[in-house]
């Protein structure tokens, strides 16, 4: 008897495993007649829509159901998208800190909802709106395997409201067609939700996401299968022209500039899959600006891309190589560059153009061109920047990628050396991304190409990790020659090989105030092949960390590091001062941790000290940063840093010190003002930074932006302007 029942085991492992492994998936409805989005569920189509439903939770745990319920209905016709969702909550004790589109979802309720409209896994569009309707959107790329690939400053029209009723609140979406990218006749796409509930101290999604992996990753997706396949969809022309009036001046040169600017945007949609972006003469005044940072290393830091234009697509153009080592297409080069004293000013575009998207399922394409201006009193030459790329998806995942990279001088002036009329570079790289994400890596060959320079100067890379719930590793291998350039690149130095290995092992505690802890080991080496593989540089780390169930989160790490220095190098930044001897090799150890607290409440922080040695002396550091929140209209932020650094004579020792206070008011959900005051002492610079910004109609806007810079030690100013900009979306 017991025979005839032992293969029951067996079976039901086999049932529970293929439960496991069903894809989740609901029908959209196509319907004929619109829905008026007023956030009320009213219409009596949405009572036969079918929905996404059965969350789970992704935090506090990952293993049972969410305990909040969330419903997704969907439907379409054959302009627009449209969603009806409610969401169940414990009471009406919502965190909302700001009015403002393009908020941040950690700390405050909101759901978010991600389409992979090409069932790659690879990119997606995500839109979220919280219980006062306020809305946000995002790209998705790289998989959603790191926050490099999730940029909020991207911009489409779509609509969305909410209603706020005693144990639930509901929200009703109508995103048009155009706003995705899409295959004609296509009938499904992959489709995930994430929600952040602050009262129930829970996060949520549709499809079951293991904590040891990011909420929005792209491996992790169900199915949203249309009732009948998708149309063209399409805007023929889309043109967004500006004026903007600028009044300022320079006290350092004493010259005050007044002028009127007009240019514009233009995209035009190429099929359902493809976007050609046109810009002339534009203009970025609106940008936020730059925040300020403490910079005591030897290397330049990258900043992040803000400008709307490159942002689209940006992947297919800025992931290529390694973002920390050997970046070949880094967009911010473009449109700056270095006057004869070696400052660095604005060169302004005249014009570009970018062709970006889907040429078939698997195949994507970009390609960019933008011509600078000459500056002939500061001798910059006009320059052509042009990049191509391809990228091919290989197997679940993965993707190889192809691209050219040309700087090319206009017209060549005397006072360009000829060394420098172009700059060319080429290079292949294959991304690796398994099914379920446990494996991640990059490989990549690259090769740059200057007049009279096309022997050797390479740039290889290769990187390969490994994510499981209790266990991470990676290891990374980086090569950059000593006479690899890329004009347009991110390379913060050359002649190295680099290598990088990282353990990890993360416990997940059944007690109630630990969500997790683990323990990592970090070390890294740098070798110089052109100082006979001599090791300059190598640092170990080892830390620890914890994520409490109240939000809160805890670290504390030793740190041992190595630098030889092959050139003079002075850290505290004062005239005069002596830098650090040249060849000469320096052991120092130090300690830190931080605490960051509970981000729902009305008032967080964070604090982190560190302490120990730096070069042949010391060094004792202090952040600090405190938010207070008066929801939803003000938020008042305070960013401090301190470091104090003590050098033995001759060499100097300094207080340095970054101060970084932020007001932001949004009177509504169209009229939003903020006002950044940074001062830094190491940049002998006070700035202030205040913009108002009125959006008037989708992504229509009036914006009006005050700067002002004073030198610190004597308070004399520097520059100041106010800008007067209009912006209007206008579809033909």
């Amino acid at each position: 008897m017991a025979r005839k029942y032992a293969y029951l085991p067996f079976l039901f492992f086999f049932i529970n495993l293929t439960a496991q492994e069903t894809t989740k998936s609901f029908v959209v409805k196509y319907i004929s007649e619109p829905v008026r989005i007023d956030g009320i569920l009213d219409e009596p189509a949405w009572q036969q829509a079918e929905s996404a439903h059965d969350f789970h939770q992704y935090f506090p745990t990952d293993s049972i159901a969410a305990t909040q319920k969330t419903d997704i209905k969907m439907m379409y016709d054959d302009k627009n998208l449209y969603l009806g969702i409610r969401m169940d909550t414990q009471g009406k004790d919502y965190i909302i800190p700001s009015l403002q589109r393009d908020f941040r979802a950690g700390g405050n309720d909101n759901i978010s909802l991600l389409f992979d409209t090409f069932n790659d896994g690879t990119n997606a569009f995500l839109f979220g709106i919280n219980p006062l309707g306020v809305r946000r959107e995002a790209l998705i790329t790289g998989g959603g395997s790191d926050l490099r690939g999730f940029t909020t400053s991207w911009d489409v029209k779509w609509k969305g409201e909410s209603k706020i009723y005693d144990n639930y609140y509901t929200a009703e979406i109508a995103i048009p067609l155009t706003s995705f990218k899409f295959r004609e006749g296509e009938t499904k796409w992959r489709f995930n939700s994430y929600r952040f509930d602050m009262q129930a101290n829970e996060r949520s999604t549709w499809v079951r996401i293991p904590q040891n992996q990011l909420i929005f990753n792209l491996a992790f997706m169900g199915d949203m299968v249309f009732e009948k396949p998708l149309g063209k969809s399409r805007t023929p022309l889309t043109i967004i022209p500006y004026i903007n009036g600028f009044s300022g001046k320079d006290f350092e040169i004493d010259e005050s500039t007044n002028t009127v600017k007009v240019g514009g945007d233009a995209k035009v949609a190429i099929g359902n899959s493809m976007n050609l972006d046109i810009t002339v003469n534009p203009d970025f005044s609106q940008v936020e600006v730059d925040n300020f940072f403490t910079n005591l290393t030897r290397f330049e830091v990258r900043l992040p891309e803000r400008r709307q234009f490159f942002i689209d697509n940006n992947d297919l153009f800025g992931n290529f190589g390694g973002g920390r080592d050997a970046n070949p297409f880094f967009s911010r080069r473009i449109g700056i560059a270095e006057d004869v004293d070696g400052n660095t000013i604005e060169n302004p575009i005249i014009a570009g153009l970018r062709l970006s998207g889907k040429i078939n399922n698997n195949l994507r394409l970009g390609f960019l061109n933008i011509q600078t201006e000459e500056d002939a009193a500061n001798e910059i030459a006009s320059n052509n920047n042009m990049m191509l790329s391809l990228q091919q998806r290989v197997f679940a995942r993965s993707n190889i990628g192809m691209f050219f990279i040309n700087r090319q001088t206009f017209n060549a002036p005397d006072y360009v050396d000829e060394s420098e009329e172009y700059n060319r570079v080429v290079g292949i790289d294959y991304n690796l991304a398994s099914k379920d994400n446990t494996w991640i890596g990059k490989f990549y060959g690259h090769k740059s190409f200057q007049p009279n320079d096309s022997e050797g100067n390479y740039s290889l890379g290769a990187f390969t990790g490994y994510n499981s719930r209790k266990y991470g590793a990676f290891v990374d291998m980086v090569y950059v020659d000593e006479e690899f350039t890329s004009d347009l690149g991110f390379i913060p130095r050359k002649d190295i090989v680099k290598g990088a290995l990282n353990l990890s092992r993360t416990f997940w505690p059944s007690q109630k105030k630990i969500n997790n802890h683990g323990f990592e080991l970090f070390s890294v080496y740098v070798w110089r092949p052109k100082l006979d593989f001599q090791n300059t540089d190598r640092r170990i780390n080892f830390g620890w960390g914890a994520e409490f169930n109240n939000l809160s989160e805890m670290e504390a790490g030793l740190s041992y590091q190595y630098i030889f220095l092959t050139d003079e190098f002075e850290p505290t930044g004062k005239d005069n001062a002596v830098p650090l001897p040249a060849n000469q090799g320096y052991h120092f150890t130090s300690f830190g941790a931080e605490f960051r607290s509970d981000r729902r409440k009305a008032f967080s922080y964070s604090i982190e000290p560190e302490i120990g040695g730096f070069f042949n002396g010391n060094r004792y550091s202090l952040e600090l940063s405190g938010n207070l929140r008066l929801q939803p209209r003000f938020n008042l932020r305070l960013e401090a840093q301190y470091d104090r650094l003590e050098l033995p004579s001759p060499y100097s020792s300094a207080d340095i010190w970054l101060l970084s206070p932020r007001i932001d008011v949004t009177f509504n959900k169209s009229v939003f003002w903020s006002t950044l005051i940074q001062y830094s002492n190491q940049r002998d610079n006070l700035g202030f930074n205040s913009r108002l910004q009125w959006r008037f109609a989708p992504l229509s806007d009036l914006f009006i932006v005050y700067n002002d810079n004073y030198f610190v030690n004597t308070f004399m100013p520097r520059n100041r302007s106010i800008n007067l900009k209009l912006t209007y979306w206008l579809n033909i």
